[in-house]
């Protein structure tokens, strides 16, 4: 439940970063301002005796977060796909969050499976091995069938992992309301919206039935895709809190040297990671959103096999299209055609300069160009682009939050098998093949063909439609409804909230 009783997380939460001195590394990770930073450090130290311990051989951050429990666990998994939001050195700390977490015991795990399927471990599986990985969320044991001997994968969520989410997530959004009212141009960034984003991916991941069908139905859109492969489901052996799939066996995808030693090319493996993921996001608009080391192998064959399928981003045709066409502008420096692109999906206000606009895109552009290929980085390009969108006003968007930060992960993953891939050269004939085949006349002439074929199911409504806006349009409009007094919470628990907001800054958001 949201409200103020949540100032009470918020400030265990600033008390814990500045215990484990990972208050400071976060703040300087993120380059936060002088002020915000002798703020945060005057408000963080008296409370610093409420702080959870954690474990003294972590890095400060690292052990922050697993002290403060799950929610923050998947945050700091988000900050370590992004060193070029938190630098490398933090994005490397935060790795281990992936999954070399403490594992829960195999026989809690046992229990939860018999609970779930309504049969006994033994009569399922001939073998059933500990946690080979652990998660904030769930953590997978390998097994083997015991009527087929198959070998699959077995993953079982945390006891008690919804609770506790949800009570951190409550206090989340007490701590982006409390921002927002503490720094107006923060509601650019539209924190509040980002917190429920957040929510909706945390909470289907809580059901195993929905990554289930995830997996499926990413297998379907990828099967005639070469050189990559999915992990078939086992229904029969999945329900809401345990998951059930083949075991794949193939090398981690960050294990370089393993790589090389099983001879695969490591560059063709780069390009092909980065060419799946813009074939998923543009031709299927339904894209694997946590693609880190952690979730690829690669088999004997060379296939990259992937598998995890918690976090799954989905984009409508339109937005599949507009991202299109400003990687495409982008590849062929047409500064003016991805400000129209920006300016014709209300990215940018329309009271905005259009040719300005191109200028400081120009200058976005051009000095990445510049640059040998092993430093032209989509990371680099997103974050210019940043900063020249927020001078002219362009708001947060929440559905492409997904696809950027899969974007600078997928990057980061193959630049560490090929550290001289030039990114730009790889992604264009994918770009170029689907901008040839859904912009210009011919999807035009196919956009038509479907509206025509919606205007004629609801042909014989259109007349009462109409006459119902119609009737809408000429009715008064209905006075706004008075304001309601806020309730007060009082001086000691708005300024507790207020101190608990400003220590929890850096590492909250």
């Amino acid at each position: 439940m949201r409200g103020p009783h949540n100032i009470w997380r918020l400030v265990r939460t600033g008390a814990t970063f500045e215990r484990t001195g990972a208050m400071r590394v976060v703040l300087e990770a993120f380059n936060a301002p002088a002020p915000l930073r002798l703020v945060a450090r005057v408000m963080g130290w008296p409370f610093k005796w409420l702080g959870y311990k954690g474990d003294p051989d972590l890095p400060p951050a690292t052990r922050a977060l697993t002290a403060l429990g799950p929610a923050y666990i998947k945050f700091g998994q988000i900050l370590s796909t992004r060193p070029d939001v938190v630098g490398d050195e933090l994005a490397v700390q935060l790795r281990v969050l992936q999954d070399k977490l403490p594992p829960f015991p195999t026989e809690v795990a046992k229990a939860s499976i018999e609970k779930e399927l309504d049969l006994p471990v033994d009569e399922l599986f001939s073998e059933f091995s500990d946690a080979v990985a652990a998660a904030s969320i769930a953590q997978v044991h390998k097994a083997r069938l015991r009527d087929s001997g198959d070998l699959v994968a077995v993953k079982v969520l945390r006891p008690k992992i919804e609770r506790a989410f949800r009570t951190d997530i409550d206090a989340f959004y007490l701590a982006a309301s409390i921002i927002e009212a503490l720094s107006p141009a923060s509601r650019r960034l539209r924190p509040t919206d980002v917190i429920a984003h957040f929510e909706g991916v945390v909470m289907g991941e809580l059901d195993l039935r929905l990554e289930s069908s995830a997996a499926a139905e990413f297998a379907a859109n990828t099967a005639g895709d070469g050189g990559f492969a999915v992990p078939q489901t086992r229904w029969f052996l999945s329900s809401r809190r345990v998951m059930t799939m083949d075991w794949v066996e193939g090398v981690p995808l960050g294990d370089n040297a393993a790589i090389d030693a099983a001879g695969h090319d490591r560059r063709i493996l780069a390009e092909r990671v980065l060419q799946l993921f813009l074939n998923h996001a543009l031709r299927d608009g339904y894209f694997h959103a946590d693609m880190h080391q952690g979730n690829l192998k690669v088999g004997a064959g060379g296939d990259i096999l992937c598998y995890d399928f918690g976090i799954m981003g989905r984009i409508d045709e339109y937005t599949r299209r507009v991202y299109a066409e400003i990687l495409f502008g982008f590849i062929r420096r047409d500064y003016r055609r991805v400000a129209e692109v920006h300016f014709e999906a209300g990215y940018v206000p329309a009271d905005r300069d259009i040719d300005e606009f191109a200028r400081a895109l120009r200058a976005v552009g051009e000095p990445i160009f510049g640059m040998d290929a092993s430093h032209i980085s989509m990371a680099r390009l997103l974050s210019y682009l940043f900063e020249v969108t927020e001078q002219f006003g362009m708001q947060t968007r929440t559905e492409l939050i997904l696809l950027q930060r899969t974007m600078v992960v997928v990057e980061g993953v193959a630049r560490s098998l090929d550290p001289h891939i030039n990114i730009w050269k790889v992604a264009q004939p994918v770009v170029e093949s689907y901008i040839k085949d859904n912009v210009g006349p011919r999807a035009l002439l196919r956009d038509l063909a479907v509206t025509a074929k919606v205007l004629a199911r609801f042909g014989p409504k259109l007349p009462q439609l109409a006459e119902a806006a119609l009737i809408r349009q000429t009715e008064p409009a209905a006075p706004p409804p008075r304001p309601s007094p806020l309730r007060p919470l009082g001086w000691m628990a708005l300024g507790a909230g207020l101190a608990a907001a400003a220590a929890a800054l850096g590492g909250l958001l």
